[in-house]
């Protein structure tokens, strides 16, 4: 005779408390799973440090949001940093906000949820940049049938989707799409953007370049330790598209000495401080700059 094995139910989850209106329950840490395809590090820094003495003294204030998934576990939309202190410090136990949405949402949620930090990377904003877009695109472009009952792509605003993060975000279209194409940029050349040892305008263009061609790049920058500037990524770039880049060429290119530009202007950053947030660094507000400046003078 067989006994019928009983199912396991989970307990129901009981809140402890409401956070601005959402439930919040207490969840496993063993039960957390990172976001797929996060974006952004999750690094032992002086300020995770920081807020692993603050969650020692008071716990962990703001929840972390999470979304259930099939296999019976929860997955981060927000808090990462949170999970990793609490492991650091041995918490069983964490309180959640559980929410249930379409996976585009939960992207959008998820980059949102760290896109405004103070100290982010290049490379963390261009993928938070490329994943929200492409959440969005999907979101935006769902079909609906017309009146005819054909099948027809449902945009919801006329606004390209960077246009529409631009509202969001702060940063200009024309911008955001720059950030997106660092995302091809080789991991060693998006780690020397990173570390300041690329500057960002010199990246974008080395970001159009093939695998190969950007291999040639770092090859030449280790040979004549130095990075390029705008114009030698402008003619390096040009080589590329005509057809007539060689590894060799990248090279002569990058021992050329640096001419300093003729009639070059410069502000410190205590002049423009008033016109800009307070976190941009001195490369932000050039770009910025640069922008408004081309807005003015289409």
């Amino acid at each position: 005779m067989t006994r019928k094995k009983k199912e396991e139910k989970e307990p129901q989850k009981i809140p402890m408390y409401d956070f601005q209106g959402e439930k919040v329950v207490e969840i496993e840490t063993k039960r957390l799973r990172s976001f797929v395809g996060h974006p952004y590090k999750v690094l032992d820094d002086e300020s995770m440090r920081l807020l692993t003495d603050s969650i020692r003294k008071n716990g962990i204030i703001t929840p972390l949001i999470v979304m259930p998934t099939r296999e019976g576990n929860y997955q981060i939309i927000s808090g990462h940093r949170r999970k990793y202190c609490a492991d650091v410090l041995g918490l069983k136990k964490v309180p959640v906000i559980i929410r249930t949405m379409p996976d585009e949402d939960s992207i959008i949620s998820m980059v949102d949820s760290n896109l405004q930090r103070q100290s982010i990377t290049y490379s963390e904003k261009a993928f938070a940049y490329k994943m929200k877009n492409e959440a969005m695109k999907r979101k935006t472009g769902k079909r609906r049938k017309t009146a005819d009952g054909k099948l027809d792509h449902f945009r919801g605003e006329s606004k390209r989707t960077v246009e529409i993060i631009s509202d969001q975000c702060g940063d200009s279209p024309r911008q955001i799409t720059r950030y997106i194409r660092l995302t091809y940029l080789i991991p060693e050349l998006m780690e020397k953007l990173d570390i300041g040892e690329l500057s960002f305008n010199p990246a974008v263009d080395l970001a159009f370049l093939s695998e190969e061609e950007q291999r040639w790049v770092l090859d030449a920058m280790d040979f004549a330790q130095a990075a390029p500037s705008l114009s030698q990524t402008h003619r390096i770039r040009d080589m590329s598209r005509m057809g007539t880049i060689s590894e060799e060429s990248v090279k002569e290119i990058l021992i050329e000495p640096k001419k300093r530009e003729a009639g070059q202007i410069t502000f410190s950053k205590d002049q423009l401080s008033k016109y800009f947030p307070g976190d941009y660094s001195p490369e932000q507000i050039k770009i910025e700059i640069l922008e408004i400046l081309e807005q003015i003078f289409k």
